[in-house]
C-alpha cells in the first residue's frame, strides 16, 4: 500500500501542492522500517512531500506512471523496476535518484546515462558491516570453531572434537585479500589491528596508495595466504576469476573466505578443495539463492554457512538511511553529492 509523509494530496507539476520538493520512496516493506526508523523518516520528510509506495507496486506502466508524476528526487532499493527509457518518460521531473542499496546494475541503463540525471547510492553504509563478518569468518576458521561445533552437535566424543586440528591466532597469520574495495579496506584495517600480516591483490591500487606495498600478484596471494578474503566486485572482468587453477594454488590447509560474489569463484572448483578437507571455507554468497535444503554445501564440517546477510546488520540499514536522508539534502542545496556514481564508476563496481 502507498502512504504519504507530510502530504495530504498529490497536486500536480514540479512540486506538491506547497510548493515542496515531491519525493517518491520506494523500498520493499519488510526493510522500509530498519532504512527510516521515525527520525530518519522526520528527516527526510523535512525536505520534500513523502510518498511511499513499494516497488512491487510499480511494476505496470499505469502504476508507475501515476506514482512518479511530479515526482523530482526518487529514492529506492531493491526490487525497483529498472528506470528505462518508457518510464524516465513517465518521470519528466526527475532531478535525482537514490539507491539506498548498493548495486546500481538493476536500476540504471543507457537510457538512465543519456538523461544526465545524477544518481547516489548508500552502499558506503553495508562496508562496515561486511568486513566484520567477513572478520567473523576468518577468527572462526582460524579457531576451527565450525569445526568444533559440527563436532559436539554431531554427537562426537568430548576427546574426539578436542582432537580437531589445533587453532590458529591471528597474530602473525598471513591474510590474502583480493579486492582493495571499500569493505576490502575496512577487513584489511581490522585484521591489521588485530596483528595478521596482509598482503593484496587488485591491480588498480596505485603504487602511492597506502595499501600499494602491501600488493603482490595473485598466484603469489595464493600460494603464500593461511586465509585468503574475497572483496571484488562482480564484473566481467572479475567472473570465474578464482578458478580451479587459482584454487589448487591455496596451499594444503589454507582458509578460503567469500563475503562477496560467487561469480568471482568457480564454486564447483571450490567445492571440489573443500569437500576432502584439503582447504576449509566461509561463505555467506552462492550460486543459487535461497540454498537448497539439500544443498551440497550444507552437509560439510568444514564449512561455516551464512544466508547472505553479511551486508544486513541493524546498524547497517540504519546508516544507510541516514546516508539518503544526507545525499537528497545535499542535492537539494545544490552541494557536491559524497555517493554519487558515473557510468564509469559503475562499470568496476558489483
Amino acid at each position: 500500500m502507498s502512504q504519504s509523509i507530510g502530504a495530504t494530496s498529490a497536486g500536480r507539476g514540479r512540486s506538491g501542492p506547497s510548493g515542496r520538493t515531491r519525493i517518491l520512496l520506494s523500498v520493499p516493506a519488510a526493510e522500509a522500517g530498519a532504512f527510516f526508523p521515525p527520525d530518519t523518516r522526520r528527516a527526510l520528510a523535512a525536505l520534500g512531500e513523502v510518498r511511499e509506495i513499494e516497488p512491487k507496486e510499480l511494476m505496470t506502466p499505469e502504476s508507475f506512471r501515476a506514482a512518479a508524476e511530479g515526482v523530482q528526487v526518487l529514492v529506492t532499493a531493491w526490487g525497483f523496476p529498472q528506470l528505462d527509457a518508457a518510464r524516465l518518460a513517465a518521470a519528466p521531473d526527475l532531478r535525482f535518484v537514490m539507491h539506498a542499496a548498493s548495486s546500481l546494475h538493476a536500476l540504471v541503463g543507457d537510457d538512465f546515462w543519456a538523461t544526465g540525471i545524477p544518481v547516489s547510492q548508500a552502499g558506503a553504509a553495508m562496508a562496515p558491516a561486511v568486513a566484520e563478518l567477513s572478520l567473523t569468518f576468518t577468527l572462526s576458521l582460524l579457531r576451527r570453531t565450525h569445526r568444533l561445533d559440527h563436532a559436539l552437535r554431531s554427537g562426537a566424543s568430548w576427546q574426539a572434537a578436542r582432537e580437531v586440528e589445533r587453532a590458529r591466532e591471528i597474530g602473525g597469520a598471513v591474510i590474502g585479500v583480493v579486492g582493495a574495495s571499500r569493505t576490502g579496506r575496512r577487513y584489511i584495517e581490522a585484521c591489521r589491528a588485530l596483528g595478521a600480516d596482509v598482503m593484496v591483490y587488485d591491480p588498480y591500487v596505485a603504487e602511492t596508495d597506502p595499501l600499494g606495498p602491501f600488493c603482490v600478484t595473485l598466484p603469489e596471494l595464493l600460494a603464500s595466504s593461511d586465509v585468503v578474503a574475497l572483496h571484488a566486485p562482480a564484473t566481467d572482468e572479475t567472473r570465474g576469476l578464482i578458478g580451479a587453477a587459482e584454487i589448487a594454488a591455496i596451499r594444503d590447509g589454507g582458509l578460503f573466505v567469500n563475503t562477496a560474489r560467487p561469480s568471482i569463484v568457480d564454486m564447483d572448483a571450490l567445492y571440489d578443495a573443500v569437500a576432502p578437507g584439503r582447504i576449509d571455507a566461509a561463505l555467506d554468497v552462492f550460486d543459487a539463492e535461497p540454498l537448497p535444503g539439500g544443498d551440497r554445501w550444507r552437509a560439510l564440517p568444514n564449512v561455516l554457512l551464512t544466508p547472505h546477510l553479511a551486508g544486513a546488520t541493524a546498524d547497517s540499514r540504519r546508516r544507510a538511511g541516514r546516508i539518503v536522508v544526507d545525499e537528497v539534502r545535499r542535492h537539494l542545496r545544490g552541494e557536491p553529492l559524497v555517493h554519487a556514481l558515473s557510468r564509469a564508476d559503475l562499470e568496476r563496481m558489483g
